[in-house]
């Protein structure tokens, strides 16, 4: 299945969901193979250490240092990887409500972290793109 490019098609059909819990986003050293149990849903490699966005459960767990908590917004669509403005039009929206957003695109759909205490509010104004 191909994904959508036209901007316009994503936002109408993008149809945010919240998902449950929260999660963090960790700086840690050695390799990912050290932290698989931990279950990561997204990891990157920078020269500064191992990025891990873990469920805040599973870090406070590990005794892992975070500074915030998260809520994952999916953006249910499935957005091409080479579809142009689906991640400006909503970090502009949030940017526009003083939220803050982490995007990670994945092959199928488009994850939007948002503070814990905004991410209702988060919700709304996403879904009023559509």
């Amino acid at each position: 299945m191909t994904g959508i490019c036209d901007l316009q098609a994503l936002l109408k059909s993008m149809d945010p969901e919240l998902t449950e819990g929260e999660y963090v986003f960790c700086s840690v050293d050695g390799e990912l193979e050290t932290y698989l149990a931990l279950s990561p849903i997204a990891t990157f490699q920078e020269s500064e250490g191992l990025t891990l966005v873990v469920s805040k459960q599973n870090a406070d767990r590990a005794c892992l240092a975070y500074e915030s908590t998260y809520r994952m917004l999916t953006l249910t669509v499935h957005s091409s990887l080479d579809a142009v403005g689906l991640t400006a039009a909503v970090s502009s929206k949030l940017a526009e409500q003083g939220i803050s957003a982490n995007v990670i695109a994945a092959y199928y759909h488009d994850h939007v972290f948002v503070p814990s205490a905004k991410a209702e509010h988060a919700l709304r104004a996403l879904k009023s793109l559509s």
